[in-house]
């Protein structure tokens, strides 16, 4: 910290930014998401990609697991679309399976938002990079990690945060007993969020995880 090169690196970071045409945001801009604001721990910075202003409108999250059934892909679409087209902002991570059906499912009607949990410069899963500039087209792309920064397993826990901490209420379409869905559930209830699950077939694991969100509560 007390290094005379860190200075360098943010000003390199920050010519880099504004070369590929991205925004920071920080904690005292007006532009910070209010409903982020007010969690715990919200991150110093977001490094944003698109329109930033997406990040202060109505916002609901779409997530689940990464390997959903054919059922489940269906339905995050069909929920995102119908949100995304009465004017809500879809929040997903643009991991593979649900999320990513959830933000191609919104783009149809409307606007959604990613939340990375690697740098804009590092796409994860790199097969997204399509759907990376779809959402930089009407919505926006977030993370608060650095640019080049890898996509440790780590950082997706707390990504999660920002998830629910942008949005009104988190919707989990299928989800294991082991799923990160339900950790993001979890962090939605202490940020005072709504908590929504979709119902499954009763004989599948990809149930098990929202059937338990629904006896739970949600």
């Amino acid at each position: 910290l007390a290094s005379p090169k860190i200075l360098e690196q943010a000003r390199q970071e920050i010519d880099r930014l504004e070369k590929k045409k991205y925004s920071l945001l920080t904690r005292d801009d007006d532009d910070y998401p209010e409903l982020l604001r007010e969690i715990f721990d919200p991150p110093c910075v977001l490094y944003c990609a698109g329109k930033r202003e997406a990040l202060r409108e109505d916002a609901v999250a779409v997530i689940g697991a990464r390997r959903p059934s054919a059922y489940g892909r269906a339905v995050a679409e069909k929920l995102a679309a119908e949100l995304a087209s009465r004017g809500v902002v879809v929040i997903s991570g643009m991991a593979r399976g649900i999320d990513s059906q959830a933000h191609w499912g919104a783009l149809k009607e409307g606007k959604t938002v990613a939340v990375l949990g690697s740098g804009l410069e590092n796409i994860y899963p790199p097969e997204n990079r399509k759907l990376f500039s779809k959402i930089a087209e009407k919505g926006a792309i977030i993370t608060e990690y650095p640019l080049d920064s890898p996509p440790l397993a780590f950082h997706f826990p707390l990504r999660n945060r920002i998830i629910s901490g942008l949005s009104q209420a988190v919707v989990v379409v299928e989800a294991t007993r082991r799923s990160g869905s339900l950790i993001t559930a979890r962090l939605a209830l202490e940020q005072n969020r709504e908590v929504m699950a979709v119902p499954g077939n009763i004989t599948s694991e990809l149930s098990q995880g929202t059937h338990w969100l629904i006896k739970a509560g949600a």
